[in-house]
């Protein structure tokens, strides 16, 4: 009987693999931010966490480029990438938002909607993406826009607290819908996710 060698997992990565791990050491890193955010209430610590998604996108661009120059990718490298997008680009700007004040139940709603749609984006891309190389080795458009785009949402989150619109003072205010609280900002995440599951085709550069 063959015993498990240990770290025998961490052998069989290859370079590319561990620029997408640094994708998704951002990505937990800005959720700490938040955590840390939450508690302090020191805005230092909430543009930290907005600053670790746009260098999770420059880990998450070389790590195609390298496994394109390399000619080394695996299924292992795929899986890997999708899980570390949901945490960069979908989970951490979602807890951004509640962070910046989107904490309404209807806020919670959108972002978790916000969040699935990311998750469903990139399924669908992993079982459609042979299909959209149409027989090369590039994927030569996306269907629906790339979850990384919400690293724009992030920088109109980072803009409202470095102009101190966090909390009550977040941008258009709060409306109140059968007793639950909703603030107008949080649909330009509704708008981000709903694009992400749509059929448009954006090509790929």
């Amino acid at each position: 009987m063959d015993r498990p060698k240990p770290f025998s997992m961490i052998r069989e990565f290859h370079l590319a693999d561990w620029f997408t791990l640094a994708n998704a050491f951002c990505g937990v890193g800005a959720l700490f931010a938040v955590m840390s955010y939450l508690q302090t209430r020191e805005v230092q610590h909430l543009y930290f966490a907005c600053a670790l998604i746009p260098l999770a996108l420059v880990f998450d661009v070389l790590d195609g480029r390298i496994a394109r120059w390399r000619q080394r990718s695996s299924a292992m490298g795929r899986e890997l990438d999708s899980l570390a997008d949901v945490i960069s680009f979908g989970v951490a700007p979602a807890a951004i938002a509640y962070a910046c004040g989107m904490q309404g139940l209807y806020d919670r709603i959108i972002l978790v909607f916000f969040v699935a749609c990311g998750v469903s984006r990139l399924a669908r891309y992993n079982i459609t993406a042979e299909k959209l190389a149409d027989g090369g080795d590039k994927v030569k458009y996306f269907e629906g826009t790339p979850i990384p785009t919400s690293l724009l949402l992030v920088i109109v989150l980072w803009i409202a607290a470095w102009q101190g619109a966090l909390g009550p003072q977040l941008w258009f205010g709060v409306i109140e819908l059968g007793g639950f609280k909703l603030h107008p900002l949080v649909l330009m995440f509704l708008v981000s996710g709903s694009l992400m599951i749509s059929r448009i085709r954006i090509p790929k550069v």
